[in-house]
């Protein structure tokens, strides 16, 4: 790596240390053409309409010549130097269309708990947020620029909003009776409305493996405010069975690796590893990753017996079409964490893939009876397979030419898992000295051992596929025992 690549690292590693920003997108800038109906600022001339029942702060920051303005029902301009209005005739510029108001648009429009209004504040590259965490965080310090006039919504719904501190007006508010003070003012009625609270707790997230955002009470409301953004509803994912990882309101295409971590691990250690070790590599260049600490959802914490209430979560995604780098990628990670996974004080790792890209590589250009004859034509196709393999399995089984052995072990160490999305159990791999030790029993069944499931993890020193083998209950042998 060459010394701009070192310095590059060094920055995404000192912001990855830093205290978490988020920073407030939207504005209510006169300047700006997106507050406007006609998605452009007033021409020379213009009739000026704000909306009479709303409260709005406005900056102007270049001068403005009109002929007619309607203000809002309370308000103020806050002038940039050089900034004012002027008298114009009406229609004084011609190529900008004549008895048409400019409409200041609904200031109103802007809630807190809209993912898609907030960015992060030193985001490094390859790095991105799970829906419910692109919005602030308990631990987050939010930031409203102060280059910028803006008008924030509190709620629906969302009960207190908390987060480490608020920055607004030039000023940064970590004090309850501070941050109070400036919201019952005037000039933070102006700047933040609604049935919801905003509350700021200074104590910063000093655990080494990290904090759960907090906004899982949240995630119902936040997910509206997206999609209602996108149009009341989610896009179609372009894979078969895709995956939700916790805190993403829609489903998505790639892999999610999943982490049950001792004392020893470091959420930040082990995110600036994934950036250095392995995005920076070319044959994972293009691939995205979101790594946070999330809860264990209660059914996975029953079926692993795992006491621990929370796991490390890692998204692994496509920026553009997939190419299957983000498989490759993650059964890299489940090599990597069997090899080093003591020292970075992960317990057991488990992954999850999507399916097959949908032909074409977009889901939403397939129409409905398209995707209704694909379904249907695979689920007759497995249909078949099945009645094939249990009408042989009962033929063997009579003659006396079969048997079916039990779920072997599933090894001890370092657990590491890699399946499919809502098709099988994941299978747990197991080391390659201890399935040699253990003598196989039964057959290789065709089913089990797809294609698109078969490889297993790799080695820490090699690529090669594992000769472990699972096998599984048949519940057509267990009846025939009982009976006998």
């Amino acid at each position: 790596m060459g010394a701009p690549g070192r310095v590059l690292l060094w920055l995404q590693l000192l912001a990855l240390t830093r205290a978490a920003d988020k920073v407030w997108v939207p504005n209510t800038n006169f300047d700006d053409a997106t507050n406007w109906s006609q998605n452009r600022t007033p021409c020379a001339g213009a009739a000026v309409e704000f909306p009479a029942d709303k409260t709005v702060s406005v900056l102007v920051r270049e001068g403005h010549s009109i002929s007619d303005m309607l203000l809002p029902l309370d308000g103020e301009f806050v002038l940039a130097p050089g900034a004012g209005f002027g008298a114009a005739d009406a229609g004084s510029r011609p190529d900008c269309g004549t008895g048409a108001r400019a409409r200041f648009l609904d200031p109103d429009r802007f809630l807190w708990l809209d993912p898609l209004l907030w960015r992060p504040g030193d985001a490094a590259s390859g790095l991105f947020s799970v829906d419910a965490e692109r919005v602030p965080c308990l631990h987050d310090d939010v930031v409203f620029p102060s280059d910028a006039s803006f008008r924030v919504g509190l709620g629906p719904g969302a009960g207190t909003v908390r987060v480490r501190s608020v920055q607004a007006l030039g000023q940064t508010f970590a004090r309850e009776e501070d941050l109070a003070a400036f919201l019952a003012s005037r000039a933070g009625r102006l700047r933040f409305h609604g049935p919801g609270a905003l509350s700021v707790d200074p104590e910063a997230c000093t655990d080494p493996s990290g904090c759960v955002c907090g906004n899982a009470e949240a995630q119902p409301w936040i997910c509206a405010a997206l999609l209602q953004s996108l149009g009341g509803g989610c896009p179609q994912a372009a894979c078969l069975e895709p995956l939700r990882p916790e805190g993403q309101c829609c489903d998505l295409c790639g892999a999610v690796v999943s982490l049950t971590h001792g004392p020893a691990f470091d959420l930040q250690r082990y995110r600036a590893r994934l950036l250095h070790a392995f995005l920076s590599l070319p044959q994972y260049q293009g691939l995205q990753v979101a790594v946070s600490k999330v809860p264990r959802p209660p059914r996975l914490r029953e079926a692993s017996g795992a006491k621990a209430d929370t796991e490390i979560q890692v998204v692994l995604v496509e920026a553009g079409p997939e190419t299957g780098s983000v498989g490759r990628l993650a059964r890299a990670l489940l090599a990597d964490i069997a090899e080093h996974g003591e020292a970075l004080g992960i317990l057991s790792a488990t992954a999850r893939e999507s399916g097959a890209p949908v032909w074409g590589g977009s889901a939403a250009g397939l129409n409905a009876p398209a995707r209704a004859g694909l379904a249907g034509g695979l689920a007759a196709a497995g249909l078949l397979v099945l009645l094939a393999l249990l009408a042989g399995a009962l033929l063997l089984r009579r003659e006396g030419r079969l048997r079916f052995a039990g779920l072997g072990d599933a090894g001890r160490g370092i657990g590491a898992r890699v399946c499919r999305a809502h098709t099988r159990p994941c299978s747990r791999w197991r080391r390659r000295d201890e399935a040699r030790a253990a003598a196989p029993l039964g057959f290789h069944n065709p089913v089990f051992y797809a294609a698109d499931s078969a490889e297993a993890l790799p080695t820490p020193k090699s690529d090669q596929r594992s000769s472990s083998r699972s096998y599984f209950l048949n519940p057509l042998f267990d009846e025939a025992e009982a009976e006998a």
